[in-house]
């Protein structure tokens, strides 16, 4: 439980990197939900929450991107690099090889 708790903080320190109004908000909801649960002892709820939490680090590190609005209508994305995949483009008609 423990090392998931520490896992979600960190992963929250590099997606949220230099937002601080994020930082807080998602390490007082990491807080929180572990707090509310520390006094649950049914193991089946203890793996269920656990499987909650191991989800959302998962799409935290792996959907999450941050946005920063330049002007009224612009807003420029700042993907992780690990978010960075090869694209492969897309062609009507393939070439025969």
């Amino acid at each position: 439980v423990l090392k998931l708790f520490k896992l979600l903080h960190r992963t929250r320190q590099e997606v949220f990197k230099n937002d601080t109004k994020a930082l807080e908000a998602a390490r007082q909801k990491i807080n929180e939900e572990f707090r509310n649960n520390r006094d649950e002892t049914s193991e089946e709820k203890i793996n269920e929450l656990l499987k909650i939490a191991s989800d959302v680090e998962v799409i935290l590190r792996t959907s999450v991107i941050q946005a920063v609005h330049t002007d009224s209508d612009r807003i420029v994305l700042i993907p992780r690099k690990d978010l960075l995949q090869d694209n492969t483009p897309y062609l009507d008609k393939p070439t025969k090889k």
